[in-house]
């Protein structure tokens, strides 16, 4: 029988080809993507059915999802702009059909009914030209996506060689991404740079929703060269880790670099703790190896912007001029729901009013970047409850199991993703459900074990 590392790296080197090629299609044939999504989608609930969700394939196809769901979006493959949320909750359900949720969900339950009080305020709030429908999908789905990842996963045991697939799920279509993006920009030497979000080097797609899920790519990168103990899979991935690192860094929005770096911090500390002595030397050197690769990303990037990198994360204009505020904005939008919060502390506004809301107040409409906020301009005191839910939860679950040394970094990419960029897309509500897996590890099952030596 095959050793499993070299069976899983096998798979991995199968699927990075895949979805090399994938990338170049798309870019080549973009009219074929909203038929490969199709495929992509139908394959999975084959899959899923077929199986029965014995190996949590529903899981792997809400994490491909959710890592490909702006991908899709940029190359016009989704059939409505939430297909991914809703396709990570559908897969996600019937994943839960075949094996069922854990007794002890009942604050999830609880955290998913808070919700709807605020649809029912919405439908007397909201004005009479609002899109009603549209309105409610856009803020609602992000977090009863979390909610649905959340039931599944809380208390899910899982192997932890099936995690790492669900992680290569999570990563695969970002490298496809990436590489539709490189044929789509190849340099930055002929194109116009824009400070406040860079656009030409993201396809024309919002920079700051690329550079987040590759700041999740670059995370899972730098986690895969601590977890997996191959120099040839390490090679790649550490050439990989370059490649995204500088399309998240050209990108311009700092939001999903910097949670990037306190994500990978937050990996190293639990992985370093739990680290084995006689391995601990190796980890140092690759640590400093990978500090050795930021300082190369940053550098070329900095001589290809003529230093304007160093503006933007010194907050500074192209003349070098300190700007004044540093969130571009987004203080002012959280002013204005605490103010809505504050008007109306019980029921809140509603879910979708934060728009018109702001555009009495403010004189122009704009959707919300912090979904904390929202959470208690919309739903009032049970928006409270529901952050009290969503906060201190996997905290105790942590510090009853400690079996996941990616918690605190996937609750952290969570919460800080959520106040710079809302829930516009599914990947911080299903990372956040991924913290609360049970993983076992069965090389350390002692019935294992002593079943493997009889044999």
């Amino acid at each position: 029988m095959k050793d499993f590392n070299y069976i899983n790296n096998q798979f991995y080197i199968r699927m990075l080809i895949l979805h090399i090629g994938y990338g170049l299609i798309i870019y080549m044939f973009p009219s074929l993507a909203k038929i490969i999504l199709l495929g992509i989608i139908a394959s999975f609930l084959f899959v899923i059915i077929d199986r029965k969700n014995k190996g949590n394939e529903a899981l792997m196809a809400a994490a491909y999802i959710a890592g490909g769901e702006v991908f899709f979006r940029q190359t016009s493959a989704v059939i409505f702009y939430e297909t991914g949320k809703y396709a990570v909750i559908i897969f996600l359900l019937i994943g839960m059909f075949f094996k069922g949720a854990s007794s002890k969900t009942v604050p999830y339950w609880l955290y998913l009914l808070m919700l709807f009080p605020g649809v029912v305020v919405a439908s007397m709030t909201l004005s009479y030209d609002a899109d009603f429908r549209k309105l409610i999908a856009f803020n609602i789905s992000g977090p009863v996506c979390l909610g649905i990842s959340a039931l599944y996963c809380y208390y899910k045991k899982i192997k932890r060689e099936d995690f790492q697939r669900v992680l290569l799920m999570l990563l695969m279509p970002l490298i496809a991404q990436m590489v539709y993006l490189y044929f789509y920009t190849p340099s930055m030497d002929e194109v116009r740079i824009s400070l406040s979000g860079n656009y030409a080097a993201t396809g024309g797609f919002g920079p700051n929703q690329i550079s987040s899920v590759f700041g999740l790519g670059v995370f899972l990168l730098c986690a895969r060269l601590f977890t997996i103990r191959d120099r040839f899979i390490n090679l790649i991935d550490m050439i990989l880790l370059i490649l995204m690192g500088y399309r998240a860094v050209i990108t311009f929005s700092r939001g999903g670099v910097l949670t990037a770096i306190i994500c990978i911090i937050c990996f190293l500390i639990f992985f370093y703790y739990r680290q084995e002595a006689r391995k601990i030397h190796g980890t140092n050197f690759r640590i400093l190896l990978m500090g050795g690769v930021f300082f190369l990303v940053w550098a070329f990037t900095f001589l290809q912007t003529s230093g304007l990198i160093l503006n933007r994360y010194t907050n500074r204009n192209a003349s070098g001029e300190l700007k004044k505020d540093i969130t571009t904005g987004r203080v002012e939008l959280v002013e204005t729901e605490l103010t809505a919060f504050y008007q109306h502390p019980i029921i809140g506004i509603g879910v979708g009013k934060g728009r018109e809301f702001r555009e009495e107040h403010l004189g122009f409409g704009i959707n919300t970047h912090n979904e904390v906020s929202r959470l208690l301009s919309e739903h009032g005191v049970l928006g409270i409850f529901a952050l009290t839910i969503l906060i201190f939860v996997p905290v105790i679950f942590w510090f009853k199991f400690q079996n996941n040394y990616y918690f605190l970094a996937f609750v952290a990419f969570w919460f800080i993703t959520i106040n710079y960029t809302a829930m516009r897309i599914a990947q911080p509500a299903f990372v956040y459900g991924l913290a609360l897996l049970y993983i076992v590890d069965e090389k350390k099952n002692p019935v294992h074990r002593k079943r493997l030596a009889s044999q």
